[in-house]
């Protein structure tokens, strides 16, 4: 190579990049930093979700244990538990979770804000809340056989389910507690003890549920009583971890008497956060009872008991999943980064699309035998056959959902949940069911056609709101919020 051609390379090298090359190194840096900060916020999720899906799944299985000792004792014993079961949860265990779940707003902003002591007086304001409104309960379950009677059901059953319910009455005490310190912790990302106290607390629950219903023979008795010891056990646990370990000695600086102050504050998003989940929950409950006013009730009856139970099980994925987003979130609000708090509700929902369609898949997939695990009756399994598919979208929607409930709560948006609710499941998805099922005689088919309809378009409306949410206005709320100055307005600001 000459030296002339040499020298003309050099002048080349020291000509200054044109406009276009700096734009374009430019968004590809943009991109970059976005693609690393997305992958982070995946990482902290999996990390979070995770573990709160295992813990949430443990929490499910100990009723369900319960319920299983009881099968052995005879049909008549289990039919009763299985009712009180279902009567306590609609009327007790579903409000102590949606109201202890406020405690992801109160909790988790205040983290974010670095106003550490604010999270124990949440929490104690919480726990009184929840244990005043736990009286009330316990007084109605103790008329269980009379309200069973009265609305027709069979009187020895009757008896049987009042007998249960009235020995569960210690464990929605117990529950409530839990929910609160459950969500103490979750929204300081501190997991790992929830994971091990409730694992703990379920290995116990087998021997304690065995050892009174056939060692002792309390039989039915000693099952419900074995909830309820349990769930106290964890609570014990927990208990003594907050008090104890060093990662509460901020969060937890004893009980006060702020913690009995300002209750309506709490109440505020306390309700709405128990009609939240409790609207959604109610209209599942409604299916099986619809189903057996079907023709043949007794096989619409399981069949739908199977679907229920099936749908219950693969939530705890996505709930997982929301009480993950919820905390971020919140905290992210709470520390005054919106824009952090946008990229957790925008990876959370690109989590809940790959979950919902890897999982509708698989129901799809083993469709044809997926019953035999509930029944060995070859006419549910053919029927249940027929039926997952629409699950299986049913699955898909009520993960979508799931995940943006949880974005609600780190945004304190809980009364926009509860009317997104009311309208989806009382004025489209029930109505909607009925008809299928009644006026066009698609039975079960029809009940979850009709309810998946209301799903859809809650996940809609739920995914239209978030995504038009202005995220600096809610970072002003949290903090208006952390620091007692109001409770925020419910009107969501939107960006355009």
């Amino acid at each position: 190579m000459d030296e002339k051609s040499d020298q003309g390379i050099h002048e080349n090298l020291l000509v200054p990049q044109s406009r276009d090359d700096d734009i374009e190194l430019g968004v590809k840096k943009r991109w970059y930093n976005i693609s690393e900060s997305a992958t982070a916020e995946l990482k902290r999720q999996v990390c979070l979700a995770g573990p709160l899906v295992l813990v949430s799944l443990l929490q499910y299985s100990l009723q369900t244990i319960s319920v299983m000792f009881v099968g052995h004792l005879g049909e008549v014993y289990l039919s009763g538990a299985s009712m009180a079961t279902s009567f306590a949860g609609v009327t007790g265990f579903s409000l102590m979770l949606g109201m202890g779940s406020a405690l992801e707003t109160f909790c988790g902003q205040a983290y974010g804000a670095k106003e550490y002591h604010m999270l124990g007086v949440h929490m104690q304001r919480a726990m009184l809340v929840l244990m005043l409104i736990c009286i009330p309960i316990s007084v109605l379950w103790s008329f269980t056989s009379d309200i069973f009677t009265f609305l027709g059901q069979d009187r020895e059953i009757s008896v049987q389910s009042g007998i249960y319910a009235c020995c569960l009455i210690p464990a929605v005490f117990a529950y409530g507690l839990l929910q609160c310190q459950f969500r103490f912790l979750q929204t300081q990302n501190n997991i790992k003890p929830l994971v091990i106290s409730t694992g703990i607390t379920s290995l116990l629950h087998v021997l304690i549920c065995w050892t009174l219903v056939f060692h002792f023979g309390f039989g039915s008795r000693g099952a419900a009583i074995s909830s309820g010891i349990s769930y106290w056990v964890n609570v014990l646990i927990l208990g003594m971890y907050i008090k104890f370990s060093p990662t509460c000695e901020k969060t937890w600086t004893g009980y006060s008497m702020e913690g009995v102050k300002n209750l309506s504050t709490f109440l505020s998003l306390g309700i709405p956060s128990s009609l939240m989940l409790c609207l959604e929950f109610w209209s599942y409950e409604f299916l099986v009872l619809m189903s057996g006013l079907l023709p043949y009730p007794k096989l619409e009856t399981s069949v739908m008991s199977i679907c229920l139970n099936t749908c219950s099980v693969f939530f705890r994925i996505p709930y997982g999943f929301g009480s993950a987003v919820s905390t971020r979130v919140s905290n992210e609000l709470g520390a005054g980064n919106p824009r952090a708090a946008k990229l957790a509700v925008q990876v959370v929902i690109f989590m809940a699309v790959v979950e919902g369609m890897l999982v509708a898949s698989a129901l799809v997939a083993v469709r044809g035998v997926w019953a035999y695990i509930y029944t060995n009756e070859e006419e549910v399994v053919r029927y249940i056959a027929t039926v997952l598919p629409v699950l299986a979208i049913s699955n898909f929607m009520d993960g979508m959902q799931g995940v943006l409930s949880g974005a609600t709560r780190g945004c304190a948006m809980q009364k926009v949940g509860v009317y997104v609710n009311l309208g989806t499941y009382y004025i489209i998805g029930l109505p909607l069911a009925i008809f299928l099922a009644f006026v066009l005689h698609q039975n079960a088919k029809g009940l979850w056609t009709g309810i998946i309809g209301g799903s859809s378009v809650q996940a809609s409306i739920l995914l239209v709101t978030i995504l038009h949410i202005d995220w600096e206005q809610q970072a002003k709320k949290a903090m208006d919020l952390v620091h007692g100055s109001k409770i925020p307005e419910e009107n969501v600001h939107c960006s355009g």
